[in-house]
């Protein structure tokens, strides 16, 4: 008869223990929750204090001065190129120019641009913050 109380016993004190273990894991589940339903509205909040920022400020320039300014002395640079070109009597030297007309174009009307798009594509996914801004 003692073996079978003591068989009893154990086995209330496994099922405590299991019931103890699976309610602290309950527990720890339930706080990781809490944090990553939080952590979305509290990112919000840095996000708009973040908008208000010298640095955002000084992104929003950054980003004004190679959409605008890319263009502009890339078309500056083909256009005295194209100018500079009839104008010159070595091949070679017209060579050169021919082939900065292309790599100011390219630089300044296509990857300039596209520079852009990827550092806002960039600070909108990666920096804390910078989705709630309009870079």
């Amino acid at each position: 008869m003692s073996e079978k109380t003591t068989q009893a016993d154990s086995s209330q004190s496994n099922r405590s223990g299991n019931r103890s273990t699976s309610l602290r894991t309950l527990g720890l589940t339930l706080s990781a929750l809490a944090v990553v339903a939080i952590e979305p509205a509290s990112a919000q909040t840095v996000g708009e204090s973040f908008c208000q920022t010298d640095m955002a400020t000084t992104i929003r320039n950054l980003f004004t001065l190679i959409q605008f300014g890319g263009p502009l002395i890339g078309g500056l640079v083909a256009l005295g190129a194209t100018v500079a070109i009839p104008l010159l009597r070595r091949a070679d030297t017209k060579k050169e120019l021919k082939s900065m007309r292309v790599q100011a174009v390219v630089w300044g009307v296509i990857v300039a641009p596209l520079g852009t798009t990827i550092l806002q594509f960039l600070l909108t996914s990666v920096v804390a913050g910078g989705a709630s801004c309009s870079f």
